[in-house]
């Protein structure tokens, strides 16, 4: 079968067989791989053809991850562009005092919508945006797990993007700030619809960001080349890793907060209205637990893509891997307990605040660990000078400057007296350029000869980095003075003879000098995508990198899966490009004639079973504008199109994943080397499983988030919990709760034992979804016959907040149970493994566990029951 093994397998063979097999798999099957002699005829052609892009008009179906990634990174881009032209504005605007270049009110929309665009719509998208692209090719999958699912996230976050960012042109722009702290966001003092476009905007794209994190960990997780056990992970595959899980942990949090302060709008339920039982800090605590890790959310894949880089750029491994692996995982933690730093300024008490600024300290030992490797690698290394180089080198001092300031800001007397000046907002702006935007043009430039075979100019490229290097010190090194002189944050003009003049005018410059250098890049981009590429999509590793990103070779990754024997693979093994490019690893070709990749287990990344992958389609993106409708026709009060549109994208997402759950005539096939793998499983082993589990962490954190609402309004204004809880419905709604989750648990079993239709878990699921729906009803009904008013009191605005997200969750599962149904009737609910119903009934679970605690938590506080 072979007449040799290459090096990388001959090492990921030793290290499998000092540890015991995570799923049974015979790791002496690797040796097997490279397999000799020439592939059958015509295999490359069938593979090529199997995942091509559509063309012309029909290219907007397209599901690939490289075509989608290239659209994400482009329109983030774009939004980036954007928001500087409004940067741009507001600095001519504070050139001079008293200047008069645009009304306060328009200003006032600049400097929010600048602040939403660049945190919403370019920051977090644009890296998970180059995830989207880098990812499958780095670890050699062929495409991420739930293409269509990444489809949609890009139209969703196009569209509705769009729409937000063009808002400022009619005036209907949010004005607030990008944090749209009440009370000034409330209906009182903000009565248009501009604050309604920001929160149903930025909810919807949190929707999107979302979808794509729990993509990408599914991604990290289970579609890894064999062999790339976690120790042999690279660290960019980590930092995705981590930032997906810190999205699907603090995103929650701004989802509710912004469904929190529309119902209040929308209903006038007192949530944050002190003199009705609310509190406007609550708001602040769940903005910040997702605003603050959300700039680490920023920082860690960024930070990612500095390390991959530097290991190119040096030639040599990257010094303290694993404490740099480390550095990324104890980042995310401890980002999580500095949310309050803050909130230095409202008055937390001693102790509080006391933690929250260790805590903000802590957080610059892991980034330093991370600096110093850095360091270290470079000096040991033989730097190449480039432009990928000069940025990383550029970005690494901007962003220490930057970490040095908010060092600064995180003790409590300090921030005390520069909170809310113009030192913050360099500080941020330091931090952000340096840790994300420098090394996103490092990245532009290093990996863009791998998407086509063109290269950005280098002497452009100095010529641009220079610009925006000098730019960023001009710009924002004055803003530390100005701040420290006392001039506050978002003011559209200052008086004469405060010494503000020269510092404004000089920042001015030095945005106008990025903006050129931002210009250039965008004329060298124009010019580059003009000239014609490589014909054949290979990569050209030009700058000698050793990861497998540089095997790329079209829309399906790589020709063949390698096996993975080390963190640089191609320094490794010198023969493996030419190995996998002639189909000598698992996959190389389709064996089922559909589109494939090959799912591992987790830990080690033993090959488990091919998934069958769904092609282009145009139901992702007609879901996306459906449900874009949806939202958007929400702000502007048309209940009824709005509900139109969101029957319309209910249908178009189950019409897209109507033909996931199927299975093929080939119940295993050869994987090459005439390794047979399954093409079908369910529970643990399925990445359907885990997405359904992620989705439940998902919902349950931004449950978590109402529960700490109620919790927060309890203990800070008690006085108004003056409705008795009553206990009428807790025993018939715990009952008809525990028959939900029973009969939901004892689906899959019915199932398994009556194979002949599954009529009996049909039955069963119908039952459930009537105890899940009864439940609700019958708390709400409870409440609201105990006299509680969600108009009334903080009370009944957080008790109703609750079930009204309950209720939205209910509603989801009930949709998910009907469309079970529909396949049950349809016959495509085959017995006694069936991935719908697995899904199915993890959310029926979760959904009974939520209500079970929604009924019981309100009646247990107050204690007592009044």
């Amino acid at each position: 079968m072979t007449d040799r093994v290459a090096p990388g397998v001959a090492g990921a063979v030793a290290d499998a067989a000092t540890a015991p097999s995570e799923t049974g798999f015979d790791a002496k099957l690797y040796e097997r791989f490279p397999t000799k002699g020439r592939r059958p005829k015509g295999e490359l052609e069938a593979l090529k053809k199997v995942w091509e892009t559509p063309t012309g008009w029909r290219a907007f179906s397209a599901v690939n991850n490289n075509f989608i990634g290239f659209l994400f990174i482009v329109t983030a881009f774009g939004f980036f562009v954007a928001a500087g032209v409004l940067s741009l504005v507001m600095r001519v605007q504070l050139a001079a005092p008293l200047a008069d270049f645009v009304p306060q009110e328009t200003y006032n929309q600049l400097f929010t919508m600048h602040g939403s665009v660049m945190m919403f719509l370019f920051a977090v998208p644009a890296v998970e945006a180059i995830a989207v692209m880098l990812l499958p090719q780095m670890i050699a999958a062929r495409d991420l797990p739930f293409p269509r699912l990444s489809a949609y996230s890009y139209w969703a976050y196009l569209i509705g993007g769009v729409v937000f960012f063009c808002s400022i042109f009619f005036s209907l722009a949010p004005n607030g700030g990008w944090f749209m702290y009440p009370p000034l966001s409330d209906g009182v003092y903000s009565k248009g619809i501009n604050a309604d476009f920001w929160l149903l905007g930025i909810g919807f794209i949190e929707i999107s960001a979302i979808a794509g994190a729990i993509e990408l960990i599914v991604g990290v997780l289970r579609t890894r080349a064999p062999g790339m056990t976690l120790p042999k992970m690279p660290v960019y595959a980590w930092a995705v890793l981590i930032f997906g899980v810190m999205i699907i942990l603090a995103f929650p949090a701004m989802i509710m907060v912004t469904f929190l302060l529309e119902l209040e709008r929308a209903f006038n339920w007192p949530l944050f209205d002190a003199t009705r039982g609310g509190d406007p800090l609550l708001y602040q605590h769940l903005f910040w637990f997702f605003g603050h890790p959300d700039v680490y959310i920023i920082f860690i894949p960024a930070s990612a893509m500095v390390s991959a880089m530097i290991v190119t750029v040096a030639q040599k491994p990257l010094v303290g891997h694993e404490i740099v692996v480390l550095a990324l995982i104890a980042t995310g933690f401890i980002s999580f307990g500095v949310w309050a730093h803050h909130m230095f300024t409202v008055g937390l008490p001693g102790l509080s605040a006391g933690y929250f600024s260790a805590a903000s300290m802590a957080v610059a030992i892991p980034a330093g660990a991370q600096v110093f490797a850095w360091i270290a690698t470079l000096a040991s290394g033989k730097v190449q000078r480039n432009v990928p180089s000069l940025f990383l080198v550029g970005g690494i001092l901007i962003f220490v400057m930057g970490g040095l300031t908010g060092v600064m800001v995180g003790m409590v007397a300090f921030d005390g007296q520069a909170h809310d000046t113009y030192f913050v907002v360099a500080h941020f702006h330091y931090v952000l350029i340096g840790s994300m935007v420098f090394p996103l043009f490092a990245g532009f430039y290093y990996w863009m000869p791998m998407l086509n075979g063109r290269q950005f100019s280098e002497r452009w490229g100095r010529w641009v980095f220079w610009l925006s290097f000098v730019g960023v010190h001009v710009c924002f090194l004055p803003m530390h003075l100005t701040g420290l002189m006392g001039m506050p944050r978002r003011v559209d003009t200052y008086l004469p003879g405060r010494s503000f003049d020269v510092p404004n005018l000089i920042s001015t410059i030095g945005a106008f000098i990025m903006a050129a250098g931002v210009l250039l890049f965008l004329i060298d981009a124009i010019r580059c995508f003009s000239r014609k590429g490589n014909d054949d999509g290979n990569a050209r590793n030009v700058y000698n990198g050793g990861t497998l990103e540089w095997l790329s070779t079209g829309n399906y990754a790589v020709r063949s899966i390698p096996v993975v024997s080390s963190l640089e693979p191609l320094w490794a093994d010198a023969k493996l490009r030419q190995d996998v490019e002639a189909g000598r690893y698992f996959l190389p070709g389709t064996a089922t004639g559909e589109r494939e990749t090959l799912i591992t287990s987790s830990s080690r990344a033993e090959p488990q079973y091919v998934q069958i992958m769904p092609g282009p389609s145009w139901w992702p993106l007609l879901a996306a504008l459906f449900t874009a409708g949806c939202f958007l026709l929400l702000t502007v009060k048309a209940l009824t199109l709005s509900a139109v549109c969101g029957v319309l994208a209910v249908v178009c997402i189950m019409r897209w994943v109507w033909s996931n759950d199927r299975h093929i005539p080939q119940k295993q096939v050869d994987a090459g080397g005439g390794i047979m793998l399954p093409t079908y499983v369910t529970g643990p082993q399925s990445h359907g499983w885990w997405a359904a589990v992620l989705l439940v962490v998902v919902l349950g954190m931004i449950y978590l988030m109402a529960l700490f609402a109620y919790l927060y309004l309890f203990g800070s204004h008690p006085d108004w919990w003056k409705v008795a809880a009553p206990r009428g419905t807790l025993l018939p709604g715990l009952l008809l709760l525990g028959a939900s989750a029973g009969l939901a648990w004892a689906a899959r079993p019915l199932m398994a034992r009556y194979q002949r239709g599954s009529g009996i878990s049909a039955v069963a699921m119908t039952l459930s979804m009537v105890c899940l729906v009864a439940a609700l009803v019958l708390d709400g009904l409870d409440w609201w016959n105990a006299g509680l008013r969600g108009d009334a009191s903080g009370q009944g605005a957080a008790i109703y907040a609750m079930l009204a997200w309950h209720g939205s969750v209910v509603m989801a599962v009930v949709l998910a149970a009907f469309y079970y149904l529909a396949r049950w009737m349809r016959g495509l609910a085959p017995a006694p493994a069936n991935k719908t119903l697995e899904a199915l009934r993890i959310l029926f679970m979760f959904a009974a566990i939520e209500g079970a605690v929604g009924l019981v938590l309100p009646r247990l506080l107050p204690w007592g029951g009044l």
